[in-house]
């Protein structure tokens, strides 16, 4: 890693004096003190102006303490705590309301004798206790008894907030399924490193993953495939049945889960594109009318969504409401991406569509593009009108596209560049560094199979989301995501090994300015710190080299 780190830009070399503190994301300013403070047995004392979600997560980690080390730590919520109180005679840990920070700002100050927390919203106290859990011991992470442990922590001071609001992993649920228990384990290690996003990418050709009453044949049919192929042999079959769904109760669980995780779920439905298994139980949607199986490969189908035909649009509706239901995100995921034309060329109902819309070729773009761009504005303005935004990846930028509209650019930087030029709010998300679903070295024969690309973590750490932009540009950038597609990864520790640690990097591109960025410095406190915290959760993971 020295090695390689000698190429990495300077701005990630900078700064190599001041690893202080095994904390990832590293925050944005450090003060180190003298001495340590004793967790164990430490009284918590919340300001009653904090939440009652909040308080609920600062008594957790009272009790965890409690439990490992044996002494009782205290909670009470005195009223009236302020910072002039806080700062007398007051010993251990002390949890304030401060208005003036942001909804993901907090602080800490630690001296010999107490920890001062405070923080404005649930995000900002969340973020705070995941802060000091990485400050203490790593036993804070089991849940065996330690009466020896009296769980250290440096003195220092922590003044912390976010780069970008939006944090974002994407998990492919549709590919291969993973289960709930899996799906909130993701959850655990994105909240521990700050990530506030799941795109949750849940029906595509090979399988459709969320319940809608309204279209049981969604699940009962398009659930489930007649095998797959076998790594990449495109003409294998494992003869397999696979599948598999959430029911709206699972989903509904889910969501709450991520709640307290102050994580945000939003879910994709692949439209008009990757719409096989949605054909396969109901093929009047498509332009022949089938027959359709739930595709057993990989790749993009020439089988897709019929715009031609107003109940295709009548089905989107449906779907939809049923998913705004469930998940109160404010962005709704649609999508958009890879949807081939050759149907729509031939069909006799999209170009009876095209024309009663007057769509016309242009030296850019195809009749059948602006076609799509029909679709993505019908959907978009049936979201608007239920208070959600859509959000889509950057094919939706092709022709015309309705303000209002964000856009996910996947296909390296090049999208996020034209679309934050045209006015678009963006998500950068591009392939070339944030494909977790890519090799993270070179030595094939010592990595599990992935789809190909080359992806070791010192890139994904160095990837810059302004890159190539002014600053009129900058401002439209919401943040940052990493992808995890699962074509080829069809068990959970193969998935964890994806992704970790490859997110620890993710979430220093979206909570570190640059400058505060240094890939030898983060890769010592994984070392340090959180490879044995992974260890000790029981996360499959990439050793360092």
């Amino acid at each position: 890693m020295a090695i390689i780190s000698l190429f990495l830009p300077l701005s990630l070399r900078a700064k190599s004096e001041e690893v202080k503190i095994n904390v990832i994301p590293y925050p944005q300013s450090v003060t180190m003190g003298n001495g340590t403070f004793k967790s164990a047995g430490a009284n918590f004392n919340c300001d009653q102006a904090i939440g009652s979600e909040s308080q609920r997560v600062i008594k957790e980690l009272a009790d965890k303490i409690t439990l490992i080390s044996g002494k009782t730590c205290s909670f009470a919520t005195p009223v009236g705590l302020t910072p002039s109180i806080a700062q007398g005679k007051m010993k251990g840990f002390i949890f304030l309301k401060n208005a003036s920070y942001g909804p993901e700002e907090y602080s800490i100050d630690i001296t010999k004798k107490k920890c001062i927390v405070q923080a404005n919203g649930y995000n900002g106290f969340l973020y705070a206790v995941m802060t000091l859990k990485q400050l203490m011991p790593v036993a804070i992470f089991s849940d065996d008894l330690d009466p020896n442990q009296a769980f250290l922590m440096p003195c220092v001071s922590i003044k912390d907030s976010p780069r970008f609001a939006y944090r974002g992993f994407m998990l492919d649920c549709a590919r291969h399924f993973f289960s709930v228990e899996e799906v909130k384990k993701c959850l655990d290690v994105m909240a521990l490193y700050k990530i506030n996003r799941l795109h949750w990418h849940l029906t595509d050709d090979q399988g459709w993953r969320v319940e809608i009453k309204k279209y049981p044949r969604l699940t009962e049919v398009g659930a489930y495939r007649n095998g797959t192929m076998i790594g990449k042999d495109w003409k294998s079959n494992d003869g397999k049945r696979y599948g598999g769904y959430y029911t709206q109760a699972q989903l509904r669980d889910v969501v709450a889960y991520a709640q307290k995780l102050g994580i945000t779920i939003i879910p994709e439905i692949d439209l008009p594109g990757h719409m096989v298994a949605a054909l396969a139980a109901y093929p009047n949607l498509g332009c022949t009318g089938g027959p359709y199986e739930v595709s057993t490969k990989w790749g993009i189908m020439d089988q897709v969504l019929c715009p031609g035909k107003e109940d295709m649009f009548t089905f989107l509706e449906g779907v939809f409401t049923e998913l705004m239901d469930i998940f109160p995100s404010e962005y709704i995921h649609i999508g958009g991406d890879e949807c081939p034309k050759t149907e729509w060329e031939k069909c006799p109902a999209c170009q009876a569509k095209i024309k009663e819309l007057g769509l016309k070729a242009t030296k850019d773009h195809t009749a059948e593009q602006y076609l799509q761009n029909y679709v993505t504005a019908r959907m978009q303005k049936f979201l608007n009108d239920h208070g959600r935004k859509i959000i889509g990846w950057d094919e939706i930028l092709e022709g015309d596209l309705a303000e209002g509209a964000t856009v996910m650019s996947w296909r390296g930087v090049k999208g996020g560049i034209e679309a934050s030029k045209r006015g678009f709010d963006v998500v950068m998300s591009p392939n070339s560094y944030l494909y977790f679903d890519y090799y993270q070295s070179q030595n094939l024969d010592k990595e599990p199979l992935a789809i190909g690309g080359d992806l070791p973590i010192e890139k994904v750490y160095g990837y810059e989301p302004f890159e190539g932009m002014d600053a009129s540009q900058q401002k439209h950038i919401l943040g940052v995501q990493a992808n995890l597609w699962t074509e080829y990864i069809a068990t959970p520790s193969h998935l964890e090994y994806m992704m970790l640690p490859r997110m620890l990097a993710l979430s220093e591109i979206q909570w570190c300015k640059p400058e505060d960025k240094n890939f030898d410095r983060f890769m010592t406190s994984f070392k340090a710190e959180s490879a044995r915290i992974l260890d000790t959760l029981g996360y499959s993971y990439r050793k360092p080299e």
